[in-house]
């Protein structure tokens, strides 16, 4: 059994960073909360942390300020800012601190969670511990993502990487709804107008090649994203 990867999340509003514990929790990970810089620091001190998600303005030491601290010594551990500050200069200088990612606020749980899977998988070279099999069923047809094959009534075929991200996190969500925004920024690494063209391009391409068997669909969802619709088999 894979042990999941254990997160530190420093946010001074409770009711949110409670939320967020609770929800990582509820999705595989180890999570736990600390209401300032300073707590968040001597957290981190105590070592164990795979990520650490820190929002930007809170009390006795902000967010930029902290992650330079734990710079200085760690260049690897990943560090994503949360804040409601959405200006350039304040998404640059997030970066400047040493992050890997910046999201502002508000912003969807299903984002946040394509967000940290896909920076740990960038920083540590992993796919995210919680458990994915080897091989979906998707109705006649069988999907490999870590091979990036898919095996329809007509044959195989080798996916490309982005083919192969996108099948997945459809499968990962099958029969519930993909947000558009967040699958942009797992798979593209941000949603601007020309990578939104570029993924409508990729998901005809999937329905092109799932298009064998028809009990399998991939439909939009106006104004929200798209479904994966299909039955897996016992």
């Amino acid at each position: 059994m894979s042990v999941p990867h254990k997160l530190l999340v420093v946010e001074d509003d409770h009711n949110l960073g409670t939320l967020l514990v609770e929800y990582l929790r509820a999705k595989g990970y180890e999570a736990d909360l600390r209401s300032d810089g300073q707590l968040g620091k001597a957290a981190y001190e105590l070592g164990g942390y795979d990520m650490l998600i820190l929002d930007v303005m809170m009390p006795l030491k902000d967010g930029f300020t902290l992650a330079r601290e734990i710079r200085q010594r760690d260049a690897t551990t990943p560090i994503m800012f949360l804040s409601a500050k959405a200006m350039k200069q304040d998404t640059i200088e997030g970066f400047r601190s040493g992050a890997d990612d910046y999201m502002t606020k508000p912003f969807s749980m299903e984002e946040l969670l394509l967000r940290v899977g896909a920076v740990l998988r960038r920083a540590k070279g992993v796919e995210p511990k919680a458990p994915e099999p080897e091989e979906y069923a998707v109705g006649a047809c069988t999907f490999q993502p870590r091979r990036q094959i898919l095996r329809t009534p007509m044959g195989e075929r080798k996916l490309t990487t982005k083919e192969n991200e996108l099948l997945r996190l459809l499968c990962m969500n099958r029969n519930e709804v993909l947000d558009r925004s967040a699958a942009l920024i797992a798979v593209w690494g941000d949603d601007s107008y020309f990578n939104g063209r570029s993924m409508d391009v990729y998901i005809a391409k999937l329905r092109k090649y799932l298009r064998d068997d028809p009990s399998v669909e991939i439909i939009n969802v106006h104004g929200k994203g798209f479904r994966l619709i299909s039955e897996a088999r016992d």
